[in-house]
Order: C-alpha cells, then sequence, then structure tokens
C-alpha cells in the first residue's frame, strides 16, 4: 500500500449544457473505437452524418433538465464520493472523467508526479465489465503511461459485480425506497450491442448461447450480460425481493445494431399495461447518478408509465457519496 495513488475513473459528461460543449463531448465519446467499435472511417461517417447534425441539441436539452446549479451530477455527485472516500484513507485519490473533463491524462500525470507514488491504482466506477466502460479505460491509462513513459506501476481493480461489499453497499442504499409501498422491481442495466459480448467472449464460441451465463466459462470474466445476471440475483438473494416481483431489461440503445434485450423502455410501458401502479426502478450498471439514470428513467420513463396506465415509477438513487460505499472503496485501494 505504500506510494500507491488511486484514481476513481467515470465516464463523463459535457462542460456545459450548451449545444457546442454537448457535440465535443458526443464526438469524443462515440469516435471512441470501444463504443462505436468499426473501422474509422466507417465510424467517422456514421457520426458526421447520422449523430452530430441533430443530436447535440436534444441532449443538451436533455442535460438541462437535470443539470444542477454547480453542475452535471455524474461528475458533481463523482466529485463527492471522491471527497468522502479521501476521508477514509491517507492514499492520495483523485477523480477523472474518460470523456472530457477532469480528464485521464491531466489526473493520471498529477499522481504520477506526486512524491512518494510508486504505484497509481486505477479503479473504474463500473461494477461489470464492457468494451464501452472498463476496456477503454485501462486502455486510456495504458496509452498514457506508454505515451509519457511514467515510472509508477500501473494496477487495474477488478470490476465488482457480485463481491459482498458492493452488493451489501447496494442494497442497503436501495433499503428506503424497498421499503415504501410498491408492485414492482426493474433492474435497467444500460444496454450494449450483442457484437460486443461476442468480441469479449475469450472463447470466441459461448456467449449468447444456450443458457449461456449459467454454464460455468472463462468468458464470464469479462461478460457483461452474465455479471448483470450476477448482481441481479445477488441483489435479490440479498433483499428478500420474490421471484413475481422483480424483472430486469436494458436501457440506452444506441443505433440499428442488435442490443441486448429486453429493453427497458417498453418493458416499462409491459408492466403498466399488465396492471402495475407502483414501479421502482434501479440502475445497478451505474455507482453514480447521470444522464441516463436521472433523465432517461426518471423522466422520460416515467412519462411513459403514467401514460399506459402506470400510477407512479420511482427511480432509486445509485449509491453516489453513500457513506458505505465510500468506505468501501477506500477499504479497497487499501487491500
Amino acid at each position: 500500500m505504500k506510494g500507491r495513488a488511486v484514481l476513481l475513473v467515470n465516464l463523463g459528461s459535457p462542460d456545459s449544457t450548451s449545444v457546442k460543449d454537448v457535440r465535443r463531448y458526443l464526438n469524443q465519446f462515440l469516435m471512441d473505437p470501444c463504443v462505436i467499435d468499426l473501422p474509422w472511417p466507417l465510424r467517422r461517417f456514421i457520426v458526421s452524418a447520422f449523430v452530430l447534425p441533430s443530436r447535440p441539441a436534444k441532449s443538451a436539452e436533455a442535460y438541462q433538465s437535470v443539470w444542477r446549479p454547480d453542475g452535471a451530477p455524474l461528475k458533481v455527485l463523482s466529485q463527492k464520493l471522491t471527497d468522502k472516500v479521501k476521508q477514509h484513507t491517507e492514499l492520495p485519490v483523485s477523480l477523472a472523467m474518460r470523456y472530457a473533463n477532469p480528464s485521464m491524462e491531466q489526473e493520471i500525470l498529477k499522481l504520477a508526479e506526486t512524491d512518494g507514488v510508486n504505484e497509481i491504482l486505477l479503479l473504474p466506477l463500473y461494477p461489470h465489465y464492457a468494451m464501452s466502460s472498463v476496456k477503454t479505460a485501462i486502455d486510456e491509462a495504458k496509452r498514457i503511461f506508454g505515451q509519457h513513459n511514467l515510472s509508477p506501476k500501473l494496477t487495474v481493480h477488478p470490476v465488482f459485480y457480485n463481491h459482498p461489499d458492493y452488493i451489501d453497499a447496494l442494497v442497503e442504499s436501495a433499503r428506503p425506497s424497498l421499503a415504501q409501498d410498491w408492485d414492482h422491481l426493474l433492474f435497467s442495466y444500460h444496454g450494449v450491442p450483442e457484437r460486443h459480448i461476442r468480441k469479449d467472449d475469450p472463447t470466441g464460441n459461448h456467449c449468447l448461447g444456450p443458457d449461456c451465463c449459467n454454464k460455468p466459462s472463462e468468458a464470464h470474466k469479462t461478460c457483461y450480460r452474465h455479471q448483470v445476471f450476477e448482481t441481479t440475483k445477488e441483489f435479490v438473494n440479498k433483499a428478500g425481493i420474490p421471484d413475481c416481483k422483480w424483472s430486469l431489461a436494458f436501457q440506452s440503445r444506441l443505433g440499428k445494431a442488435k442490443w441486448l434485450s429486453p429493453a427497458a423502455d417498453q418493458t416499462i410501458i409491459e408492466l403498466a399495461q399488465k396492471g402495475v401502479k407502483k414501479l421502482l426502478v434501479i440502475c445497478p450498471a451505474f455507482t453514480v447518478d447521470c444522464l441516463e439514470t436521472l433523465e432517461e428513467i426518471g423522466i422520460r420513463a416515467k412519462e411513459d408509465f403514467i401514460a399506459h396506465g402506470g400510477e407512479d415509477l420511482t427511480l432509486i438513487p445509485c449509491l453516489n457519496d453513500d457513506e458505505r460505499w465510500a468506505k468501501t472503496l477506500a477499504h479497497w485501494a487499501e487491500q
């Protein structure tokens, strides 16, 4: 532990809700080959021709609906979490975003120049492995270390989708919502294209086969789908949720490729049409509330649910700067 510094990494947000800043952010995000995993010329064409002309204005409006007086929810809440982690460890701890600011490059260089630091622990704030979250953060860290020939050692904290400490923190943070009157609990995970699942399969033939997530395999170490199923299973067991009271879906689909299913937006409508009146939604793929939780679920999905016969949709907050979660991260950093 001596000589170690810790870098917490989250996805990122635009610097403001202006269309210009949102366009810059979306361009950086979508041009990442771990996000749109197509050859550069095709990726550039898709982003420039089909995304950037219209999406920045729509996204800017969405960001405006959840923007806080002190900034983007993801950045503000991630910084609050970082500040709390610092209270529980003497290790240097910094926060970076994979896209936009504060950048991974500037924060890694600061930590590398800190007196006595000979190791930087990269701790992505994502419970589950995916190309578009964990892998891209690791790749960017390796690029920075190589480009600047940094002397500290780079280590990476493993994903924690089924770690007992994470499950405990997640369940305990959700208990106030679970203690209320509700009919159904929906686990809404960020979706990924099925081709990402196949690309992450080291066996080349396991993922997305019959009952694949329940068959032991080396592929599970990098299988997002398997890992979200495991998180859900551990949560419902720990919280004592009956099988008839919960379901699982995937949100935030982009483009026309085949993504993991069922889709959260359609599932929420179907639950309302089946008579569910009071719906709880939890988003365990995110440890910090962001546009995808606050606007996509907390505003748009809630409107759809009520429009199709539901009475109330309650978004269970992410872990954010929960005290138990901050202590857990500090403990992991020191192990």
